[in-house]
């Protein structure tokens, strides 16, 4: 999906702000766009006053401090004073992740109206990619850190929980919740209830009598091992459901080459080829589907449409997310997460932080839980009687 513009001058003006002077080549190779593109950006971002031109660079409007050697995770603390004493909050999110890049926006807004200079890194889709990123935001002297790793697997979780863990300055996680007894189980952290979201789809197709459900989600980020775990557990607790399952809802949804789940068990995921969750909805007789995210949504809609099955006269649809699911031919009824909400939360937290600091470990953490919505669209009906 294309980056909106917008959050793509962020990242413009967030790498110009901490270096200076930048290539525009560079800077759109480093960024995947086109240099036209960039170009274009550059200009509107000169036109508001926040960088200059030159023949062929983009330059800070404020100077930039040098910087001396990265101080790798863990090798001291960075002292912070109270807000608008200098310093700037380094803010971590997955690129091409637009879920998060709400998140990103609402933190970078309350940030920015206390005070607090931000500096925004996006990590590219690597395993391990936050962690240099976050030890060079340390060697430029941030105060604090707002960060929502990507976290594919369980195991990449927990293999940052110990570097993440000694970063020394204040930190909070943003839609990431670490497990209990684990070595962030102490980190300032705000996330959605993703639990709670899960059960108001399933609430609203059970309500429009819908006994026979499918989830569709994927298995590579913290949110959608949630939705998984969540549709499991509420599914079989419901009487009324007489039957559900959980698929992969995509052939690269998947944590590993092939899309294939990273678990088993009595729910494991079927193979999942072109058209297969339409045709696995038939085998099934399931009269209603929950697609975690949206552009899987609206690619079963069509799909369904190609095999003669209509949206939501023969199968309702509820998508999970809430990013695009309303731009679809047939806008999608979805749960939406309050996403820029816990953006700005966590940076509210951080700025407490940043005011009251405590040692880490000592007690006082807060784990955040906000409650998504439900946009009714249409995309469900309640069932037709067999006649």
């Amino acid at each position: 999906m294309r980056e909106p513009s917008d959050v793509r001058r962020q990242r413009i003006l967030a790498v110009v702000q901490s270096r200076g002077t930048v290539r525009v080549t560079d800077l759109a190779t480093e960024l995947e766009v086109s240099v036209v593109t960039l170009r274009r950006d550059v200009e509107e971002l000169a036109r508001a006053g926040k960088l200059r031109r030159g023949h062929g660079v983009a330059r800070s409007l404020v100077p930039v401090e040098p910087v001396g050697p990265v101080r790798p995770v863990g090798q001291g603390p960075v002292t912070a004073g109270p807000p608008g004493e200098g310093g700037a909050v380094a803010l971590v999110v997955p690129e091409r992740h637009t879920y998060l890049y709400e998140t990103m926006n609402g933190a970078r807004i309350a940030l920015e109206k206390a005070g607090i200079r931000v500096t925004l890194h996006i990590a590219p889709q690597v395993t391990g990619a936050e962690r240099p990123i976050v030890e060079r935001a340390l060697a430029d002297g941030v105060r604090g850190l707002l960060i929502a790793p990507r976290w594919r697997t369980a195991a990449a979780e927990e293999a940052d929980y110990g570097w993440l863990a000694q970063a020394g300055v204040p930190t909070v996680l943003m839609e990431r919740r670490p497990h209990r007894g684990g070595a962030l189980h102490a980190m300032d952290s705000v996330c959605s209830d993703h639990w709670y979201g899960t059960q108001l789809a399933v609430d609203h197709l059970v309500s429009l009598g819908h006994r026979r459900i499918v989830l569709a989600a994927r298995d590579d980020s913290p949110t959608a091992r949630a939705v998984r775990a969540a549709f499991a557990e509420i599914a079989a607790a419901r009487p009324e459901i007489e039957d559900w399952t959980v698929v992969l809802s995509a052939a690269d949804a998947g944590p590993e080459r092939g899309g294939e789940a990273v678990d088993g068990g009595p729910e494991a995921d079927a193979a999942f080829a072109p058209g297969g969750l339409a045709a696995l909805l038939r085998e099934r007789g399931s009269t209603a589907a929950v697609l975690h995210g949206d552009v899987d949504a609206l690619i079963l809609v069509q799909q369904l449409a190609d095999s003669g099955m209509r949206v939501p006269q023969d199968c309702s649809v509820v998508a999970y997310d809430d990013v695009v699911a309303a731009l679809g031919s047939t806008p999608l009824t979805a749960v939406a997460p309050p996403k820029a909400e816990v953006g700005r939360v966590a940076a509210e937290l951080l700025l407490r932080r940043l005011t009251e600091p405590r040692e880490p470990g000592t007690g006082g953490a807060r784990r955040v839980e906000l409650l998504p919505e439900l946009m009714v669209r249409g995309s469900a009906q309640p069932l037709r009687p067999i006649v």
